[in-house]
């Protein structure tokens, strides 16, 4: 029998003891012996409750017991969760976690501790909840050179912005009503400000390009300041406002950045509605896949965990490659990088004229928003969009346009 301990029972970790409960014989066939909760780590009481008799409050307990080889990290944040984690594995045990916080912040860190004491630190539910994206990187697609990698990673956004586009509410209204469903925090601003699909590009990023990039590197916008007004636009020009996290290669540099953008409906992230994430690889070989389904949610995400916990036990003290390494990837400057964008301005269509010497020749939109007026500028660089809005009166906002 295999022991595991679990640290942290909130709504991933209780998920994941439902599912070692639940699918007991499914896990064994896979793994070819039984697998059980030896220890479950909390500061609260649960009296009554199953996990009230394997509960402990003392983290040396899991770590001091040599028959626990595998522990499972679902706390969240940064600490605790580091230094209990760096203890599991520094006691020879491996670990699975699905905190994107710990793994872009110290994921070089801990996969060197793992290889040093032999032993695992899996992260496949960091990113994409239970849509198994990390494994198939590291596997999969590793004889493809990956040149872009885009996700809507954020299902807290991804609901505010179909409810914006579907019922023409506002970006307040879409967010209390995400709140009132339990689809965001009481403080959302990890998730609005596109902090959290940052980490999560980074963590992505880090695997195709099997070098360390800083999720603080990346140029990151929200989507606070997207209004009705946007997506009328996007309606009359028949396309999605997605908030995106991306990197990729263009001219021999490396990009990365979080941020709204204009989805065509050719391209398969145009369709991705409600709470639901998806990310799209772009290969030189296999050309685009796309991995798609719920990026949260407590069993959803404890099922990624439970994959790395079985393939953790299946390599006891071997170390196995799912990461990077410590080399830092440098990311070029966005301005070099080149989009379209759609541009509403203060005016009517006289303002074409004006439009066209500082942007170039491109398309005026009508969306009948009275009082403005909107232009799709060609593919220019960001550089060039910033000289050219700057000396430019009247512009009330840009949204880029993904190729």
């Amino acid at each position: 029998m295999r022991q595991i301990a679990i640290m942290g029972f909130g709504t991933i970790g209780s998920g994941v003891f439902d599912v070692v409960n639940t699918n007991r014989e499914v896990i064994k066939r896979n793994l070819g012996e039984e697998l059980q909760v030896k220890y479950v780590l909390d500061i609260r009481e649960f009296p009554g409750q199953p996990v009230e008799k394997v509960l402990v409050h003392d983290v040396d307990t899991i770590v001091n017991d040599p028959d626990v080889d595998i522990v499972v990290e679902t706390m969240g944040g940064l600490e605790p969760a580091f230094t209990f984690v760096k203890k599991a594995l520094e006691a020879g045990k491996s670990v699975a976690t699905s905190n994107k916080e710990l793994v872009a912040k110290k994921g070089v860190e801990l996969l060197a501790l793992a290889k040093e004491k032999n032993s695992n630190f899996f992260f496949g539910a960091s990113v994409g909840g239970g849509i198994p994206i990390i494994r198939p990187l590291l596997r999969s697609l590793s004889a493809d050179e990956i040149d872009q990698v885009t996700g809507i990673l954020n299902g807290t956004t991804n609901y505010i912005l179909t409810k914006m586009d579907q019922e023409e509410t506002s970006f307040e209204d879409a967010l209390k009503e995400a709140q009132d469903n339990g689809f965001a925090e009481r403080k959302p601003e990890a998730d609005v400000e596109g902090f959290d699909a940052c980490r999560k590009i980074a963590i992505l990023s880090s695997i195709v390009l099997e070098k360390f990039v800083n999720f603080e590197d990346i140029q990151t916008e929200g989507i606070t300041k997207i209004t009705t007004a946007d997506f009328q636009y996007a309606r009359k020009l028949g396309w999605a406002i997605k908030l995106l996290g991306s990197s990729w290669k263009e001219n021999g540099r490396v990009y990365a950045m979080v941020a709204p953008a204009l989805v065509k409906p050719e391209n398969p992230l145009f369709a991705v509605n409600d709470v639901f994430n998806a990310i799209l690889v772009h290969g030189n070989m296999v050309d685009n896949v796309m991995f798609y389904g719920r990026g949260a949610g407590s069993h959803a995400t404890a099922s990624a965990v439970m994959a790395d916990v079985v393939e953790a036990a299946k390599n006891l003290h071997q170390n196995i490659y799912a990461g990077w390494t410590a080399e830092k990837q440098e990311l070029s400057g966005i301005s070099t990088s080149r989009k379209q964008f759609l541009i509403r301005v203060k005016g009517d269509a006289s303002r074409k004229s004006e439009l066209v010497e500082k942007f170039g020749s491109g398309q005026l939109i009508d969306a009948g928003v009275a009082g403005e007026i909107g232009y799709l500028t060609p593919v220019i660089s960001e550089k060039e969009f910033d000289e050219a809005a700057a000396g430019m009166e009247g512009i009330l906002h840009r949204i880029r346009v993904q190729a």
